[in-house]
Protein backbone atom coordinates (compact mmCIF):
# COMPACT_ATOMS: atom_id res chain seq x y z
CA UNK A 1 0.00 0.00 0.00
CA UNK A 2 1.04 3.57 -0.63
CA UNK A 3 0.15 4.78 2.84
CA UNK A 4 3.22 6.81 3.79
CA UNK A 5 1.96 10.02 2.16
CA UNK A 6 -1.47 9.85 3.78
CA UNK A 7 -2.34 12.30 6.52
CA UNK A 8 -2.35 11.03 10.12
CA UNK A 9 -5.60 10.92 12.06
CA UNK A 10 -6.16 13.16 15.06
CA UNK A 11 -8.32 10.45 16.65
CA UNK A 12 -5.55 8.15 17.89
CA UNK A 13 -5.02 7.63 21.62
CA UNK A 14 -1.65 6.04 22.31
CA UNK A 15 -1.80 4.36 25.72
CA UNK A 16 0.95 1.83 25.11
CA UNK A 17 3.03 3.40 27.86
CA UNK A 18 0.33 3.49 30.53
CA UNK A 19 1.57 0.45 32.44
CA UNK A 20 5.22 1.51 32.38
CA UNK A 21 6.86 1.19 35.78
CA UNK A 22 8.23 4.21 37.58
CA UNK A 23 9.74 4.62 41.01
CA UNK A 24 9.99 7.34 43.62
CA UNK A 25 12.74 8.07 46.09
CA UNK A 26 12.22 6.82 49.61
CA UNK A 27 10.32 8.92 52.10
CA UNK A 28 6.73 9.20 53.18
CA UNK A 29 4.71 12.37 53.75
CA UNK A 30 3.79 12.94 57.37
CA UNK A 31 0.14 12.92 56.45
CA UNK A 32 0.55 9.32 55.28
CA UNK A 33 2.29 8.14 58.46
CA UNK A 34 -0.81 8.33 60.61
CA UNK A 35 -0.88 8.97 64.37
CA UNK A 36 0.69 5.61 65.19
CA UNK A 37 3.51 6.21 62.73
CA UNK A 38 4.26 9.64 64.19
CA UNK A 39 4.39 8.16 67.72
CA UNK A 40 6.80 5.42 66.61
CA UNK A 41 9.10 7.95 64.93
CA UNK A 42 9.05 10.10 68.08
CA UNK A 43 9.93 7.17 70.36
CA UNK A 44 12.80 5.99 68.13
CA UNK A 45 14.12 9.55 67.87
CA UNK A 46 14.18 9.96 71.66
CA UNK A 47 16.00 6.63 72.08
CA UNK A 48 18.61 7.79 69.58
CA UNK A 49 18.95 11.14 71.30
CA UNK A 50 17.54 13.10 68.36
CA UNK A 51 14.86 15.77 68.15
CA UNK A 52 11.62 14.10 66.94
CA UNK A 53 10.51 17.29 65.18
CA UNK A 54 13.78 17.39 63.25
CA UNK A 55 13.36 13.78 62.10
CA UNK A 56 9.76 14.37 61.07
CA UNK A 57 10.88 17.47 59.20
CA UNK A 58 13.45 15.47 57.29
CA UNK A 59 10.80 12.95 56.27
CA UNK A 60 8.51 15.71 55.05
CA UNK A 61 11.31 17.39 53.10
CA UNK A 62 12.40 14.12 51.53
CA UNK A 63 8.87 13.26 50.40
CA UNK A 64 8.45 16.72 48.93
CA UNK A 65 11.55 16.42 46.78
CA UNK A 66 11.04 15.80 43.05
CA UNK A 67 10.30 12.14 42.26
CA UNK A 68 13.13 10.13 40.79
CA UNK A 69 11.82 8.21 37.82
CA UNK A 70 13.32 4.90 36.82
CA UNK A 71 14.35 4.39 33.23
CA UNK A 72 11.46 3.00 31.19
CA UNK A 73 12.28 -0.12 29.20
CA UNK A 74 12.65 0.54 25.49
CA UNK A 75 9.61 -1.53 24.60
CA UNK A 76 7.45 0.76 26.76
CA UNK A 77 8.52 4.00 25.14
CA UNK A 78 5.71 5.90 23.45
CA UNK A 79 7.25 6.61 20.08
CA UNK A 80 5.90 7.16 16.61
CA UNK A 81 6.93 3.79 15.27
CA UNK A 82 5.97 2.48 11.85
CA UNK A 83 3.09 0.37 13.15
CA UNK A 84 1.39 3.29 14.89
CA UNK A 85 2.04 5.61 11.94
CA UNK A 86 0.47 3.02 9.67
CA UNK A 87 -2.59 2.59 11.88
CA UNK A 88 -3.05 6.35 12.14
CA UNK A 89 -2.79 6.71 8.35
CA UNK A 90 -5.31 3.95 7.64
CA UNK A 91 -7.72 5.40 10.20
CA UNK A 92 -7.39 8.79 8.46
CA UNK A 93 -8.16 7.13 5.13
CA UNK A 94 -11.32 5.51 6.54
CA UNK A 95 -12.35 8.90 7.95
CA UNK A 96 -12.03 10.51 4.54
CA UNK A 97 -14.00 7.75 2.83
CA UNK A 98 -16.79 7.52 5.38
CA UNK A 99 -17.06 11.30 5.72
CA UNK A 100 -17.99 11.23 2.05
CA UNK A 101 -20.17 8.14 1.66
CA UNK A 102 -21.84 7.83 5.08
CA UNK A 103 -24.18 10.84 4.58
CA UNK A 104 -25.24 9.39 1.22
CA UNK A 105 -26.02 6.01 2.79
CA UNK A 106 -27.58 7.09 6.09
CA UNK A 107 -28.67 10.72 5.53
CA UNK A 108 -26.62 12.05 8.44
CA UNK A 109 -23.05 13.15 9.09
CA UNK A 110 -20.39 10.61 9.93
CA UNK A 111 -19.13 10.52 13.52
CA UNK A 112 -15.49 9.49 13.60
CA UNK A 113 -14.35 6.81 16.07
CA UNK A 114 -11.29 6.94 18.29
CA UNK A 115 -8.45 4.46 17.91
CA UNK A 116 -7.00 3.35 21.25
CA UNK A 117 -3.56 1.75 21.13
CA UNK A 118 -2.59 -0.46 24.07
CA UNK A 119 -0.18 -3.16 25.15
CA UNK A 120 -1.08 -6.50 26.69
CA UNK A 121 -4.30 -5.44 28.44
CA UNK A 122 -6.79 -2.60 28.49
CA UNK A 123 -9.91 -1.36 30.25
CA UNK A 124 -12.65 -0.13 27.93
CA UNK A 125 -16.20 1.01 28.54
CA UNK A 126 -17.17 -2.52 27.50
CA UNK A 127 -14.95 -4.11 30.16
CA UNK A 128 -11.42 -5.40 30.45
CA UNK A 129 -9.62 -7.16 27.62
CA UNK A 130 -6.24 -8.65 26.81
CA UNK A 131 -4.22 -8.71 23.62
CA UNK A 132 -5.27 -12.33 23.14
CA UNK A 133 -8.73 -11.09 22.16
CA UNK A 134 -7.32 -9.32 19.13
CA UNK A 135 -8.60 -5.93 17.92
CA UNK A 136 -12.14 -5.04 18.95
CA UNK A 137 -14.68 -2.24 18.82
CA UNK A 138 -16.54 -1.01 21.90
CA UNK A 139 -19.91 0.52 21.10
CA UNK A 140 -20.22 2.04 24.58
CA UNK A 141 -17.36 4.50 24.05
CA UNK A 142 -17.18 4.32 20.22
CA UNK A 143 -13.53 3.34 20.26
CA UNK A 144 -11.46 0.78 18.39
CA UNK A 145 -8.91 -1.02 20.57
CA UNK A 146 -5.82 -2.69 19.17
CA UNK A 147 -2.52 -4.01 20.42
CA UNK A 148 -0.31 -3.42 17.39
CA UNK A 149 1.53 -6.67 18.05
CA UNK A 150 -1.52 -8.29 16.43
CA UNK A 151 -0.06 -7.36 13.05
CA UNK A 152 2.89 -9.65 13.76
CA UNK A 153 0.54 -12.39 14.91
CA UNK A 154 -1.53 -12.01 11.74
CA UNK A 155 1.59 -12.54 9.66
CA UNK A 156 3.32 -15.27 11.67
CA UNK A 157 0.48 -17.23 13.26
CA UNK A 158 -2.18 -16.83 10.59
CA UNK A 159 0.08 -16.57 7.56
CA UNK A 160 -1.49 -13.34 6.33
CA UNK A 161 1.22 -10.67 6.10
CA UNK A 162 1.07 -7.36 4.27
CA UNK A 163 -0.07 -3.77 4.69
CA UNK A 164 -3.47 -4.30 3.11
CA UNK A 165 -4.11 -7.34 5.30
CA UNK A 166 -3.43 -5.17 8.35
CA UNK A 167 -5.56 -2.37 6.94
CA UNK A 168 -8.45 -4.79 6.38
CA UNK A 169 -8.42 -5.69 10.08
CA UNK A 170 -8.68 -2.03 11.11
CA UNK A 171 -11.28 -1.26 8.44
CA UNK A 172 -13.37 -4.18 9.74
CA UNK A 173 -13.50 -2.57 13.19
CA UNK A 174 -14.43 0.75 11.59
CA UNK A 175 -17.23 -1.21 9.91
CA UNK A 176 -18.54 -2.10 13.36
CA UNK A 177 -18.48 1.60 14.22
CA UNK A 178 -20.56 2.34 11.13
CA UNK A 179 -23.03 -0.33 12.23
CA UNK A 180 -23.19 1.17 15.70
CA UNK A 181 -23.78 4.83 14.85
CA UNK A 182 -26.21 3.96 12.06
CA UNK A 183 -28.38 1.91 14.42
CA UNK A 184 -27.82 -1.41 12.67
CA UNK A 185 -26.10 -3.02 15.66
CA UNK A 186 -28.83 -1.87 18.03
CA UNK A 187 -31.56 -3.43 15.90
CA UNK A 188 -29.65 -6.69 15.63
CA UNK A 189 -29.02 -6.88 19.37
CA UNK A 190 -32.69 -6.20 20.02
CA UNK A 191 -33.65 -9.00 17.63
CA UNK A 192 -31.22 -11.36 19.36
CA UNK A 193 -33.19 -10.99 22.58
CA UNK A 194 -36.26 -12.39 20.85
CA UNK A 195 -34.85 -15.53 19.24
CA UNK A 196 -33.11 -18.74 20.24
CA UNK A 197 -29.43 -18.90 21.12
CA UNK A 198 -28.65 -20.58 17.80
CA UNK A 199 -30.50 -17.88 15.86
CA UNK A 200 -28.88 -15.14 17.93
CA UNK A 201 -25.45 -16.52 17.11
CA UNK A 202 -26.33 -16.61 13.41
CA UNK A 203 -27.24 -12.92 13.63
CA UNK A 204 -23.85 -12.17 15.21
CA UNK A 205 -22.13 -13.89 12.30
CA UNK A 206 -24.13 -11.81 9.81
CA UNK A 207 -23.14 -8.66 11.70
CA UNK A 208 -19.48 -9.65 11.41
CA UNK A 209 -19.81 -10.46 7.72
CA UNK A 210 -21.39 -7.08 7.12
CA UNK A 211 -18.41 -5.44 8.84
CA UNK A 212 -16.20 -7.37 6.38
CA UNK A 213 -18.24 -5.98 3.50
CA UNK A 214 -18.01 -2.44 4.87
CA UNK A 215 -14.26 -2.89 5.15
CA UNK A 216 -14.34 -3.83 1.48
CA UNK A 217 -16.29 -0.66 0.68
CA UNK A 218 -13.44 1.35 2.17
CA UNK A 219 -10.97 -0.76 0.17
CA UNK A 220 -12.87 0.08 -3.03
CA UNK A 221 -12.25 3.79 -2.50
CA UNK A 222 -8.69 3.17 -1.36
CA UNK A 223 -8.11 1.57 -4.77
CA UNK A 224 -9.74 4.51 -6.52
CA UNK A 225 -7.44 6.85 -4.63
CA UNK A 226 -4.40 4.90 -5.93
CA UNK A 227 -3.44 3.62 -2.48
CA UNK A 228 -3.28 -0.02 -3.51
CA UNK A 229 -0.43 -1.78 -5.21
CA UNK A 230 -0.33 -5.09 -7.11
CA UNK A 231 -0.98 -7.95 -4.72
CA UNK A 232 -2.78 -5.88 -2.09
CA UNK A 233 -6.25 -7.28 -2.86
CA UNK A 234 -4.83 -10.79 -2.58
CA UNK A 235 -3.33 -9.89 0.81
CA UNK A 236 -6.71 -8.74 2.10
CA UNK A 237 -8.49 -11.83 0.84
CA UNK A 238 -5.77 -14.03 2.34
CA UNK A 239 -6.37 -12.37 5.72
CA UNK A 240 -10.14 -12.91 5.43
CA UNK A 241 -9.49 -16.54 4.57
CA UNK A 242 -6.97 -17.06 7.39
CA UNK A 243 -9.32 -15.86 10.13
CA UNK A 244 -12.44 -17.67 8.98
CA UNK A 245 -14.03 -19.72 11.74
CA UNK A 246 -13.75 -23.03 9.90
CA UNK A 247 -10.07 -22.45 9.15
CA UNK A 248 -9.39 -21.52 12.77
CA UNK A 249 -11.28 -24.57 14.03
CA UNK A 250 -9.32 -26.86 11.73
CA UNK A 251 -5.97 -25.34 12.69
CA UNK A 252 -6.89 -25.93 16.35
CA UNK A 253 -7.58 -29.60 15.62
CA UNK A 254 -11.33 -29.21 16.10
CA UNK A 255 -14.22 -30.40 13.98
CA UNK A 256 -15.85 -27.72 11.84
CA UNK A 257 -18.96 -26.63 13.76
CA UNK A 258 -20.99 -23.92 11.97
CA UNK A 259 -23.22 -23.38 15.01
CA UNK A 260 -20.11 -22.29 16.92
CA UNK A 261 -19.03 -19.76 14.31
CA UNK A 262 -18.56 -16.19 15.55
CA UNK A 263 -17.39 -14.39 12.39
CA UNK A 264 -18.25 -16.67 9.48
CA UNK A 265 -16.40 -19.21 7.38
CA UNK A 266 -13.37 -18.33 5.30
CA UNK A 267 -15.48 -18.52 2.16
CA UNK A 268 -18.12 -16.23 3.62
CA UNK A 269 -15.59 -13.66 4.86
CA UNK A 270 -13.81 -13.53 1.52
CA UNK A 271 -17.13 -13.30 -0.36
CA UNK A 272 -18.45 -10.34 1.62
CA UNK A 273 -15.12 -8.53 1.73
CA UNK A 274 -14.91 -8.82 -2.06
CA UNK A 275 -18.55 -7.76 -2.38
CA UNK A 276 -17.64 -4.44 -0.79
CA UNK A 277 -14.40 -4.17 -2.73
CA UNK A 278 -16.07 -4.67 -6.09
CA UNK A 279 -19.16 -2.53 -5.51
CA UNK A 280 -18.07 0.26 -3.16
CA UNK A 281 -21.72 0.36 -2.14
CA UNK A 282 -23.11 0.12 1.40
CA UNK A 283 -26.41 -1.13 -0.01
CA UNK A 284 -24.63 -4.23 -1.32
CA UNK A 285 -23.62 -5.15 2.22
CA UNK A 286 -27.01 -6.38 3.45
CA UNK A 287 -25.88 -9.72 4.83
CA UNK A 288 -29.18 -10.07 6.66
CA UNK A 289 -31.13 -10.40 3.41
CA UNK A 290 -29.41 -13.68 2.58
CA UNK A 291 -29.54 -16.93 4.48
Amino acid sequence: MRWQDLRRSDNVEDHRNDDASSGRAGGLPIGQLGIGGVVIVAVISLLLGQNPLQVLGLIANQSASPPRTQQVPAKREAVKDQASEFASSILASTEDVWNKIYPEAFATAYEQPKLHLFREKVESACGGASSAMGPFYCSADKKIYIDLSFYDELAKRYGAPGDFANAYVLAHEVGHHVQNISGISGKVHQKQQQVSKKQANALSVKLELQADCLAGVWGHYAAQNKLLEPGDIEEGLAAANAIGDDTLQQSAGQAITPDAFTHGSSEQRMYWFKQGLDSGSVSRCNTFAKK
